[in-house]
């Protein structure tokens, strides 16, 4: 019986066809010669390693496969020095265009305006994109375990690490959790909602937090919707959070992360996290 195709499933795909029209456009080795112009990638794991409170990874997100229509963002770069004015860590880029409405443009406009870690949100494939990534200015970039074999995960986490840049390894099970180990990842997402469903878990996080190693940054993603809930994540030992939907749709959202950020080094929720 032939297996019904799941969302990620088409997503990678319609990645895959994009993937070839910019290799077609842009060679490997006009972005290699960029990245020699870049100024070196920002430690992103110090950053995010924060024992006196939990960071938050602020989103710059104009729709998503489960919503739709999120926001409006003429202008990337103000929302996320909207973002780092509110105190997130670093900004994250969706660079999707075909479900997420985003792009490299969104990222490299990003780069510009703040001094703090950009990752670029996107269903990494290949080590083009991870060169793309660093051209652009990216500080991280994001590997989906559930979009990649293994060969391939370790293959992009060396070519990651070889640019200078961190890795933020996305998982949604415990057999997930331990290919990302094997790997060598060191900033583990924990994505409560499941790629292949579009449905959101919050058990998830709570199940699989505890089995990651205390030197490995735990990152809650998805769900969260008010300072409360990630106070939820903290006590479950959260040291980060990547909030998109919640934040980009916000009438203020510089104020939007600032009550994020005040949650987050509380404490009480200092106190409570494991």
């Amino acid at each position: 019986m032939t297996r019904r195709a799941t969302v990620l499933d088409r997503i990678i795909a319609d990645v895959r066809l994009e993937l070839e029209l910019r290799q077609s456009a842009v060679p490997l080795a006009d972005l290699k010669a960029r990245v020699k112009s870049c100024r070196p990638a920002r430690d992103a794991y110090s950053a995010l390693r924060d024992d006196a409170s939990v960071s938050v990874i602020a989103e710059v997100k104009r729709a998503s496969p489960s919503k739709g229509r999120i926001a409006d963002i003429p202008d990337p770069a103000a929302l996320a020095l909207a973002y780092e004015a509110g105190g997130a860590t670093a900004i994250s880029v969706l660079t999707e265009p075909r479900r997420f409405g985003g792009s490299l443009a969104d990222l490299a406009q990003v780069r510009r305006v703040v001094d703090i870690p950009v990752l670029r949100k996107d269903f990494v494939v290949s080590s083009y994109q991870v060169w793309e990534a660093r051209a652009y200015g990216a500080d991280l970039v994001l590997l989906i375990v559930a979009a990649l074999d293994q060969n391939a995960l370790v293959a992009l986490l060396e070519r990651t690490r070889s640019l200078g840049m961190a890795a933020l390894v996305e998982i949604h099970t415990e057999a997930e959790l331990e290919r990302a180990l094997a790997a060598g990842a060191r900033l583990v997402g924990i994505n409560t909602r499941d790629l292949k469903t579009l449905r959101v878990h919050p058990e998830v996080f709570r199940k699989l937090g505890p089995l990651v190693p205390p030197e490995v940054v735990k990152v809650a993603e998805s769900g969260l919707k008010s300072p409360h809930d990630l106070a939820a994540y903290a006590y479950q030992g959260a040291d980060a959070v990547l909030v998109g939907e919640y934040l980009a749709s916000s009438t203020n959202p510089a104020q939007a992360v600032k009550a994020l950020v005040a949650m987050g080094a509380h404490p009480s929720v200092r106190s409570g996290r494991r």
